[in-house]
């Protein structure tokens, strides 16, 4: 599991018990876990009275404006509010997931009868840029052999 400030692994897991039975975990590195337990940073005197953060919100990461989840929240419950989550904690999600599979895209297998359609879509995508560019340079045999190919793959 990661650190909620850095990308270095978490090796505190801190829980924190909130007012009305709630509880809340914080998973930090050891540098963040420093600085979490020496309190919130002092804020200079402004001469007016201002509650310090609670700490909840300083490490409660972004939240999304859609249904409110923190990002804290969905890593402590594992799922998400809504179907806007993915881009409001794009930014954390990716990280995390490159962790979790080692990339952030997809390279494994596909089925056997997707690369052949993925294929010809490709092969016919290419074609029409061909075709395009033999009609601009008026190479009409060619085009021919092109536009003849292209009909092929599409009444397969």
């Amino acid at each position: 599991m990661k650190c909620l400030r850095c990308p270095k692994q978490a090796t505190y897991h801190i829980t924190e018990v909130l007012p009305e039975d709630r509880f809340e975990e914080v998973h930090l590195c050891e540098d963040c876990a420093k600085r979490y337990l020496e309190g919130p940073p002092k804020k200079p005197a402004s001469g007016l009275d201002d509650a310090a953060e609670p700490a909840e919100e300083v490490f409660a990461g972004p939240t999304c404006e859609a249904c409110g989840l923190s990002y804290l929240e969905f890593r402590n419950h594992g799922r998400f509010g809504c179907a806007h989550d993915y881009e409001a904690f794009k930014g954390e999600l990716l990280p995390l997931l490159e962790s979790i599979h080692g990339d952030v895209r997809h390279v494994g297998k596909a089925p056997r009868r997707l690369p052949r359609s993925q294929g010809e879509q490709v092969e016919l995508a290419a074609l029409r840029r061909r075709l395009q560019q033999l009609v601009t340079e008026e190479n009409y045999e060619e085009a021919a052999r092109v536009r003849d190919r292209i009909k092929e793959l599409e009444n397969d």
